[in-house]
């Protein structure tokens, strides 16, 4: 059951459709003229970021859920402007789920957010480590594996580089590594995180911590870590093994929507 849909893209924004709401956000990206004029006539609610971060609702609810990719999730509007879900990222849900075993050791997720992956592989039989910093990220991901009734997940809140220095330590080893780094995150403790200067080290130790069979996901929305950009990161934090790098898209009726990139390495 599929019930999001982006409708339309264009003059540096997007609508889409949540279950029965239509809503708009920016999209800085789609520079183009929208393809069906006649769609943005009428939504649910808007975000702006312009004069300051703000949602316009006509009719929203607090929060309210809906089906996508057969998973239940429950969706809320943040400050930030984002609802819950991230639907370009639905591809690389199908990619692990296909490289990952039941009888292999657990996959692990890192920055899982609201956990749509981390509910996608569990799913499947497989385990799942589910790792974010935010402890209220951490339990709305929980409340998402409570609708789907999922219970192979283990939930960490800790900082990402703090848990893989231990798990290196200690030589645990991982089937998979799925990874969403933000341009910037605050830890619990107050640890700061910046892709910068932080995406290198992270994916040494996510190479030490990784079958040697095994495979990373890696996705980012930062502007200008381009596919090239990650290939290039992957070749040389990795093992020897496959890279594949391409954007993230979200198909359409109009345009299909760049969002983001990913890079993927398999070992062989």
């Amino acid at each position: 059951m599929h019930q999001y849909t982006l409708i339309d893209s264009g003059h540096e924004r997007k609508i889409e459709r949540f279950g029965p709401y239509k809503i708009i956000r920016p999209c800085p990206q789609a520079i183009w003229d929208p393809t069906f004029p006649k769609e943005w006539e009428s939504h649910h609610a808007e975000f702006m970021r312009k004069p300051k971060n703000q949602w316009k609702k006509k009719g929203l609810p607090h929060s309210w859920n809906i089906f996508f990719n057969d998973l239940e999730f429950k969706l809320e509007p943040t400050d930030f402007g984002h609802l819950g879900l991230f639907p370009e990222h639905a591809t690389q849900w199908d990619w692990v789920g296909k490289r990952s075993s039941k009888t292999d050791k657990p996959v692990l997720n890192l920055f899982a957010h609201s956990g749509a992956a981390s509910l996608s592989i569990a799913k499947r039989g497989v385990k799942v480590y589910h790792l974010d910093a935010s402890k209220k990220a951490v339990l709305c991901a929980k409340e998402n594996a409570a609708l789907n009734q999922i219970d192979a997940i283990s939930w960490i809140v800790e900082d990402v580089i703090k848990f893989l220095k231990r798990k290196v330590r200690n030589k645990t080893f991982y089937q998979g590594v799925i990874l969403d780094p933000p341009s910037f995150g605050r830890g619990n403790q107050g640890q700061i995180f910046k892709i910068e200067r932080d995406l290198v080290p992270l994916l040494n130790l996510c190479s030490q911590v990784v079958n040697r069979k095994g495979f990373i996901v890696m996705t980012t929305h930062t502007p200008g870590l381009t596919p090239t950009i990650l290939r290039h990161l992957l070749i040389q934090t990795q093992k020897k093994g496959s890279i594949e790098a391409e954007e993230m898209l979200i198909p359409s009726h109009s345009f299909p929507l760049p969002s983001g990139s990913y890079a993927r390495w398999h070992g062989e």
